[in-house]
């Protein structure tokens, strides 16, 4: 069968619960449908974050940062150059400055030149500026080899990471990372800069113990002001939102929209023309988030990382003009590469009955643009909803069969892409140079001249773990909404009642209704007005990326929004499907 969509009503549940104290019975049925049915889990404080102490590996973390503070030692932060590195970075640099650390400086790997993580190379390119620790962030647990060159150099390791190890870890000082074996932590979801964020936790807690803040006459710093930036690299990520999560997130929302976030943050967020003052998660995920993303897909992160360092609103607002520039260049080049990779795709028909059809895609194309492929693997994901990879040349000045590729790799949800490729590595040692990643992304390197190999083998180990049901695309709704429900109040409940993202999703809604105008509106969007069946009345609607609809009836997936313009705000629907 082909991949296809269909819309299914999330089920009303029945379970007890003891929200009916503070919640209508149309929020308790939201909730409920994702697992809340305690008013705990709606418990955003801080103090209800899961304990420092549980984090495997965390003490001895702050006792190598302590000595370092102490002993002013240079301490370097090698981050990854996604929004999640970004931001990890900076909560390192902030924090650690303001709790004296004098010597403290950063290295993001060009990921065109070095690649991903602790490479040797990497290494041998830090040890030029003489560190005496290196404190990876968002990467690391798989650097075996970049850990053994810089201990053979005499350069301590602390590994900060989320990302899944392998059988073997590094040889590091220390390691803190939620998924390595045997570490306790109840929530392995935190992003790298939920880690970081911990880790300063526990530093701080290190030499507050010691007397280190009065003996230098330091105010103990409020880590509390880092959560904006952790909030954005943890909405960036995409990683779930469990509550320890949403806390984070919660926490991080409220200080940007009481106007109490870096200057970076409020200049990215201007350039995107997003009010502060009513930001949600997606905003970060959508606004914020893309374009610092820009910088390491298309040139370098330190510009990303600058611009969340920046204490001049001046200066922030210089580099997020430079971001929201870059952001414009690589939507023009990932509009030219989807174009490709649609035109590739036309004619094959995607059929799991027929054992020659592929259940995953592998895309590749010499022109195609190292840095945006993963978003590229992305967008197909969602269009045909099976697991696809993207691959670019990793040295597009290389044109020979020896040349190696990178691969950005986008899941679905059934299939776990990391063990999807561990499964491939172990069944054809060699095939892959490296890889590593998540259940729903990953990234891997291997030979052009062994693409079609990869392909080969890629298929064959989903075709034992994929079937029919995996890939129907499913559209959970929380029903149909009452005429009397399409207000402005219920929107801003649904604003307010998040932080909404991955694994806890915003509500959606669908329905049946008339249309009474549409128009295409930026080129390729479609705006409507459209009336519930059987109401009088008539809201707004947006479908993105829609052409115009042929019928006078829709039965639609929708989100209840709160538009604002000119200072007005009123409601809409942003539509995420139209059933044909």
């Amino acid at each position: 069968m082909t991949s296809s969509k269909k819309i299914i009503r999330r089920s009303t549940s029945t379970k007890k619960n003891n929200l009916d104290r503070v919640l209508s019975p149309r929020m308790q049925r939201i909730y409920a449908a994702r697992g809340v049915v305690d008013d705990a889990q709606l418990d955003y404080s801080l103090s209800k974050l899961h304990p420092v102490t549980a984090l495997k590996g965390i003490d001895r973390a702050a006792q190598l940062l302590a000595q370092a503070v102490v002993e002013q030692q240079h301490i370097m932060i090698v981050a990854d150059f996604d929004a999640d590195g970004a931001t990890s970075c900076t909560v390192a640099m902030r924090a650690l400055r303001a709790m004296g650390a004098e010597k403290v400086s950063y290295l993001v790997p060009n990921r065109f030149e070095y690649g991903y993580g602790l490479t040797p190379e990497i290494v041998e390119l830090a040890s030029q500026q003489q560190p005496d620790l290196i404190v990876t962030v968002d990467n690391g647990i798989s650097s075996i080899d970049g850990v053994n060159t810089a201990k053979n150099l005499g350069i301590k390791v602390l590994v900060t990471d989320h990302h899944l190890p392998s059988e073997m870890l590094p040889d590091a000082d220390a390691i803190v990372n939620p998924n390595q074996p045997d570490d306790d932590f109840p929530s392995k979801n935190l992003a790298g800069v939920g880690v970081i964020f911990y880790v300063m936790l526990a530093l701080r807690a290190s030499l507050r113990e010691s007397g280190w803040f009065e003996q230098q006459e330091i105010a103990i710093p409020n880590l509390a002001t880092l959560l904006d930036i952790v909030a954005l690299g943890t909405v960036a990520d995409v990683v779930s939102l469990d509550h320890n999560n949403r806390i984070l997130v919660s926490q991080g929302l409220a200080r940007i929209r009481s106007g109490a976030c870096c200057a970076g943050i409020n200049a990215l967020l201007s350039v995107g023309k997003c009010n502060p003052a009513n930001i949600v998660a997606s905003d970060l995920g959508f606004v914020v988030g893309p374009r610092l993303n820009a910088a390491g897909r298309l040139e370098d992160m330190s510009l990303g990382i600058e611009c969340l360092l920046a204490d001049d609103t001046d200066v922030a607002a210089l580099l997020a003009q430079r971001l929201d520039e870059l952001n414009r260049e690589r939507r023009e080049i990932e509009g030219e590469m989807q174009a490709q990779a649609l035109d590739c795709l036309a004619n094959i028909k995607l059929d799991i009955n027929d054992e020659s059809a592929p259940v995953g895609l592998c895309l590749f194309d010499e022109s195609w643009h190292q840095g945006v492929v993963g978003i590229v693997a992305s967008r197909i994901k969602d269009r045909y909803h099976r697991p696809v990879i993207a691959f670019a040349l990793a040295n597009a000045d290389v044109k020979s069969d020896d040349v190696e590729i990178k691969g950005s790799a986008r899941s679905i949800k059934g299939v776990h892409m990391r063990d999807v490729l561990d499964a491939v590595a172990a069944g054809h040692p060699g095939l892959l140079s490296k890889f590593g990643g998540h259940a729903m992304a990953a990234g891997m390197t291997l030979k052009l001249s062994d693409f079609a190999a990869f392909e080969a083998a890629f298929n064959q180990v989903l075709r034992g773990c994929v079937d029919d049901e995996i890939l129907l695309d499913v559209i959970y709704s929380d029903g149909e909404l009452e005429h009397d429900e399409f207000s402005l109040e219920l929107g801003e409940v649904l604003r307010a009642a998040g932080p909404w993202g991955q694994a806890f999703p915003e509500p959606l809604f669908d329905g049946d209704f008339d249309v009474i105008q549409q128009r295409i509106v930026g080129e390729k969007h479609l705006k409507l007005v459209l009336q519930p069946v059987g109401s009088h009345h008539t809201i707004d609607a947006i479908a993105f990326n829609h052409g115009e609809v042929t019928s006078e009836r829709l039965h639609v997936a929708y989100r209840l929004d709160v538009n604002e313009y000119m200072g007005r705000r009123t409601v809409q629907l942003m539509i995420e499907y139209i059933e044909s």
